[in-house]
């Protein structure tokens, strides 16, 4: 069988940070090529691992033709047009997270996805780390959880943060749809799907989150991209029968993390058999967000 080749769309930090560099050390995919809305970022990310670069309606369907999958690290509401376009020529995906922050848009994404029968695989970077990703798997695999919490506190924002990166969407929709993915995606795993959410917004951009799962489980979690240094970090904790489970520190890097999400994508492509963190769980993610997001504009918050 051909090696796959996989095209990155994409070419800010994230991209040049994790993406271009997991995609051209993998020695089971040809990267071939970087596609980015500036000409010169694309251009530089592209030649720093020596690969084409392309920008434009015609550099997209040039990496479209180059390409038997595309990654993406785009802001979510410019990635799913493209990846439903991807989609219905056939290429495989390799999400960010949140697909899209409207629901119909992720809903469109997912059924094209479907029609089309290629793999996808959206990346929340705990479910996917080694360390992490192991973690959750034993946790899964007992019963008797009672409830769970999860914190993600980022300082991207905060008022003594270092100079803040660059990213409009970010700063739009704060911490909930930034790194409400991971905190949900982890809930997720362990705990099964979820059947009601309440929100609360506290201090600027801190959101909370009160749910309940369909196995009778419940929990929380805490998220916000604005939190002083002194404050910031994550913690996962699950709570049953059987005692009290904390996340375990981990050495895992982004690339390493992502590695692992392009290993997932190669395997449900070859095996034909969806992965739990496919389009239809980003899909999923992204309806429970916009149900927190619509209880807090109702509240005024």
């Amino acid at each position: 069988m051909s090696i796959p080749r996989i095209g990155l769309v994409g070419s800010g930090s994230w991209a040049e940070r994790t993406h271009a560099p997991a995609l051209a050390a993998h020695p089971g995919v040809a990267f071939t090529g970087v596609w980015g809305r500036r000409p010169e970022a694309a251009a530089a990310l592209a030649a720093a691992h020596g690969v084409p670069a392309h920008s434009g309606e015609d550099g997209f369907a040039e990496l479209l033709a180059t390409s038997d999958a595309l990654a993406f690290a785009l802001p979510p509401d410019v990635q799913a047009p493209l990846a439903t376009r991807a989609a219905e020529a056939g290429r495989h995906l390799l999400l960010d997270k949140p697909i899209a922050t409207e629901v119909a848009t992720a809903r469109a994404l997912a059924d094209a996805v479907t029609t089309a029968g290629v793999a996808s695989v959206v990346f929340t970077t705990m479910r996917f780390a080694p360390s992490s990703a192991a973690w959750l798997a034993g946790l899964a695999g007992r019963d008797g959880w009672i409830t769970g919490r999860a914190e993600w506190f980022g300082g991207l924002y905060g008022s003594d943060a270092d100079p803040s990166p660059d990213s409009p969407w970010r700063r739009a929709k704060g911490g909930l749809w930034d790194v409400g993915p991971h905190a949900l995606s982890v809930l997720l795993a362990v705990l099964g799907d979820i059947e009601a959410v309440t929100a609360v917004r506290g201090a600027p951009d801190l959101t909370h989150l009160v749910l309940r799962h369909a196995s009778g489980a419940t929990s929380s979690a805490a998220l916000t991209l604005s939190a002083p240094k002194a404050a910031a970090g994550v913690s996962v904790t699950f709570r049953g029968t059987e005692g009290v489970e904390s996340l375990p520190e981990g050495r895992d890097t982004s690339v390493t993390s992502f590695t692992a999400a392009i290993d997932a994508l190669l395997t449900a492509i070859d095996t034909k058999t969806p992965h739990p963190c496919d389009v239809r769980f980003g899909a999923r993610l992204t309806e429970l967000l916009a149900q927190a997001e619509g209880q807090l504009k109702a509240a005024g918050a």
